[in-house]
């Protein structure tokens, strides 16, 4: 796929992600003000209520891409030959290949869960790891991935690669995988409710159900990341809300129950 460019599909499958990244990321950015009816929370409450700079940030996040390409490449050596069920001759199929990304979404969902709930109910792990993610308290687009290095490996790096090993993909499938998953994670801390967004279309898992667990009122609820609800559904710790339009504009999320302090 990458021959025009010179590069291998393992290369790309390890790049594309931080291409992405920013790209998506940085289109939300450009067109911020276009979005002020759908935001979830407004400016003032982004810089008032973010415990951490822009500036941090950016410097964590390529902090995590930089260990994620450097996890990557020796993983695609280690799985070296893993054509994904395919041969020259015959390339995989759609239904292998769908069949693939499926496995990859729940191993990936369910690998999060745990690790992502585990780490915030610890309180040590919470206070010196999982706490930096929750710095923004009013997630926007480019911080999607922020967080502390080791929860960074845990959670996004480990969940990221037992999802390749254990769906048996090959890297060419990885490297649309991989994308969808940035895309996915991005658009769910863009903090925005846009019309139309095949994500909240789709997914009961969007931006405001990621939101909410922001929150200092739902911290202890949908934990689930980043495709499906299952495991906050089957473990008690689904949070259901509905959106309220706010006469200044953008929306103010309401939980439907109440949120225990335990």
């Amino acid at each position: 796929m990458g021959a025009g460019l010179g590069l291998s599909d393992e290369i790309l499958a390890a790049l594309m992600p931080v291409v992405v990244y920013w790209a998506y990321a940085g289109m939300y950015m450009a067109l911020g003000s276009s979005f002020d009816n759908y935001r979830l929370h407004s400016k003032k409450d982004e810089d008032e209520k973010n415990l951490v700079s822009r500036g941090a940030v950016v410097k964590g996040v390529l902090l995590q891409q930089f260990l994620q390409v450097a996890v990557a490449f020796p993983l695609f050596l280690a799985t070296e030959g893993n054509d994904g069920g395919a041969s020259a001759e015959q390339p995989s199929s759609f239904i292998v290949i769908a069949k693939q990304v499926i496995i990859a979404m729940v191993v990936m969902d369910t690998h999060q869960y745990f690790v992502h709930r585990f780490i915030f109910h610890n309180k040590f792990l919470y206070k010196y790891i999982h706490a930096q993610h929750h710095r923004l308290v009013v997630p926007y687009p480019f911080g999607a991935i922020y967080s502390h290095p080791l929860e960074a490996f845990l959670a996004d790096t480990l969940g990221g690669s037992l999802s390749f090993v254990l769906s048996g993909m090959s890297p060419r499938t990885s490297i649309f995988f991989y994308a969808f998953v940035t895309i996915k994670n991005v658009d769910d801390h863009c903090g925005i409710m846009l019309p139309g967004n095949p994500f909240h279309i789709f997914f009961t898992n969007n931006t405001a159900y990621h939101d909410l667990h922001h929150q200092l009122y739902g911290g202890k609820y949908n934990f689930a990341q980043p495709f499906f609800v299952m495991w906050d559904r089957i473990l008690g710790t689904h949070m259901p809300y509905s959106l309220e339009k706010r006469a200044e504009g953008g929306f103010d999320i309401r939980p439907t129950k109440d949120c225990k302090e335990d």
